[in-house]
């Protein structure tokens, strides 16, 4: 079918899950089913998706941060499906940038044209957007998002997985501050903790790397008292 999609599933409700999963594979999509939130997670970054339905009460990790990591990374369609009616509860989802909320219980069929429908305007918006992973920097830096390779000055630098998560997020929200605890969080998937000193070293080992040293840092300003942010200046 002209819609068939891989699709992300993360619902803990074993009987609303499998009911799900199954009329989603009968109209020929690819689904895979997550449990829980940091499952979800965890699936999300090694699988490609499609569009990713997420329930709002999971464990471990909840819709809402579920859906705030996912979106600080793609811009795959994000579907809350929740017995949840509260107004607040939708505004937040959507504001973390979700695309769509179901109300549980909820006609399956409804469900089909709300997937479709967010399939057909997602991949409008992929045929036209900048196809180009190649993003270069004033002062030297260079990142092919594609092959997750940074360059200085044409210099290939090696960095840790981690340095480059942090880096390529940064990069993605260019001017946005991030705090600590954020980028933690999403980083290294695991709650913050007091006294947490983790990405203070990274983000410095990355800035040597980088050679951004300078007393008026070139790419990772550091916002005093909150966290980081992404200031270089792009050439293509």
């Amino acid at each position: 079918m002209e819609t068939a999609a891989h699709i992300l599933l993360v619902e803990d409700d074993p009987e609303i899950a499998r009911i799900v999963r199954d009329h989603l594979r009968r109209e020929g999509h690819d689904v895979t089913w997550s449990t829980s939130g940091m499952e979800g997670w965890e699936d999300f970054q090694t699988g490609s998706f499609d569009l990713v339905l997420v329930d709002l009460m999971l464990p471990e990790m909840d819709g809402f941060t579920l859906c705030k990591n996912i979106r600080l990374v793609s811009d795959v369609p994000l579907l809350i499906m929740s017995a949840r009616q509260e107004d607040e509860s939708k505004v937040r989802g959507l504001a973390l940038g979700a695309d769509d909320y179901v109300t549980k219980p909820f006609s399956l069929l409804e469900l089909s044209a709300r997937i479709a429908s967010h399939l057909r305007r997602y991949r409008r918006y992929q045929n036209h957007a900048d196809s180009s992973e190649l993003l270069t920097f004033k002062h030297g830096l260079a990142i092919d998002r594609e092959k997750r390779m940074v360059f200085v000055n044409e210099e290939e630098v090696t960095l840790t997985a981690k340095e480059s998560a942090l880096l390529l997020l940064l990069v993605a929200h260019p001017h946005r501050t991030f705090s600590k605890k954020e980028l933690y969080e999403h980083v290294w998937q695991q709650a913050d903790t007091e006294g947490n000193n983790t990405v203070t070293v990274h983000v410095k080992s990355l800035r040597d790397k980088l050679g951004d040293t300078m007393r008026e840092a070139a790419y990772i300003q550091t916002v005093w008292g909150v966290g980081y942010r992404f200031i270089g200046e792009r050439l293509s």
